[in-house]
Order: structure tokens, then sequence, then C-alpha cells
């Protein structure tokens, strides 16, 4: 018996886990883009996993947080920053959460959440995301197999 290999699906899955690894180093390394969770004037910092068209997966660091659980349902703001001061707020309301223990053996509560994409603010947000999936889809790797020359 044979297996039919659906080439578009392999497709889908590459593209899906390039941008997944151009996220992390993004939120992490070059953009310097950080998110705070606005908890009744408490703000929490949090690292940004993924993202989506729909929403967002987001830790905290569980240690700081745990006084505090949000609930499937609540509606919460996510500050995401691209600089020091200037950042775009995004309503997300809580579809899950979960404990989540990294490589290192740090403990998180990392929460899956949807956008409110009505708010002005995520009509400039939208355009990022955008760009994380086409740059996924159309980006190169550079294997050092030619040369570049800047004139």
């Amino acid at each position: 018996m044979s297996k039919v290999i659906d080439f578009e699906e392999k497709r889908r899955d590459s593209i899906e886990k390039r941008k997944r690894n151009f996220e992390r180093v993004l939120f992490t390394e070059f953009l310097g883009s950080y998110a705070e969770i606005d908890d009744n004037g408490t703000k929490y910092g949090v690292n940004l996993v993924d993202i989506s068209r729909e929403g967002c997966m987001f830790q905290v660091p569980l240690a700081q947080f745990s006084n505090h659980r949000f609930k499937d349902g609540e509606e919460i703001t996510v500050r995401v920053y691209f600089t020091k001061e200037d950042f775009l707020p995004l309503s997300i309301k809580v579809k899950h959460g979960a404990e989540y223990i990294d490589e290192k053996g740090d403990a998180y509560m990392r929460y899956g959440g949807e956008f409110d994409q009505t708010l002005p603010s995520f009509q400039a947000f939208k355009p990022f995301i955008e760009f994380l999936y086409k740059f996924a889809e159309f980006s190169c790797i550079d294997k050092g197999e030619s040369k570049v020359y800047f004139l």
C-alpha cells in the first residue's frame, strides 16, 4: 500500500514552523518588543510566544504571577511595546491557561487568547501579523553559498 503525500500540507507546516522560529527571535532579540499585562493598574511583564491572525499565546513567570491567574473568558489588556515608551494596547479574551515548564526548568503560566479585532489599535497591529506570515513564507536562509557586494 502506498502513502500519498500532501505537499500543500507539508508546505503549510513548514511555513508555520518558520513563523514561530522567527517570532521567538523577533520577540526576544531583534525587535526588543515585549508585552505587559495591565491588570487593574498592576503591570506584569510577559513573553509573547506565538501570534496568529486570531489571537496570541503569552507566558508569565509562575513565581511572579502566583497571586492571580486569568480565567477563561476574562478580557485583559496587553500592551505590546515596540520601543521603551511606544506601545499598542490589545484587548485579549482568554481562552485557556496551563502551567508550562521550559527546557531550563523555569515554570510559567501560559495563556492563549483571542484578539478583539474591532479596536483601532488592532488595525495597526494587523499588518505586523501579516508581515510575520509573509516573512515566514518568502524569506530565505543565508547558507553562505554566494557573496553579496554593496556599492
